[in-house]
């Protein structure tokens, strides 16, 4: 699989500075399409609160950015073992819901990475943990 183009030219590697920095681009976008363009089709993703993977990761993704959230994150450590990376991230999401809350979420965020066969990194697994399961607004 070839990485999707886009129009910031982004793509993962598995330095996780690099990945950090290519992600909170792509989300902070506010263009669901380009930062789902960082997943493969079976990656799985739990950003609004439930795993998931393919045509439904896409359309919760493309929802959660359309609210305009902003995204910083700050790497913790990152591990490489050949083909797979692992990175951990502490982040702060701030967004406001469609009936006009201002929402504030910390935590800290797993990411696996994979390479595919032509050198191209994409998210495996996206895991965000928040500090208090109570900031969700949903």
């Amino acid at each position: 699989m070839a990485a999707t183009p886009n129009p910031y030219g982004l793509v993962l590697t598995a330095e996780a500075e690099t990945q950090n920095e290519v992600f909170l681009k792509a989300f902070n976008s506010g263009d669901g399409a380009i930062f789902d363009s960082l997943y493969h089709d079976d990656s799985i993703s739990n950003l609004t609160g439930s795993a998931l993977s393919g045509e439904a990761r896409t359309a919760a993704i493309k929802e959660l950015l359309s609210l305009g959230p902003r995204l910083d994150s700050t790497v913790r450590y990152a591990y490489r073992a050949g083909d797979t990376a692992l990175v951990v991230v502490e982040f702060k999401l701030d967004f406001t819901t469609p009936e006009g809350q201002d929402v504030h979420l910390e935590g800290s965020c797993t990411d696996v990475l994979r390479e595919d066969e032509d050198g191209v990194w994409y998210m495996a697994v996206d895991r965000p943990v928040l500090k208090d399961e109570d900031q969700l607004p949903w």
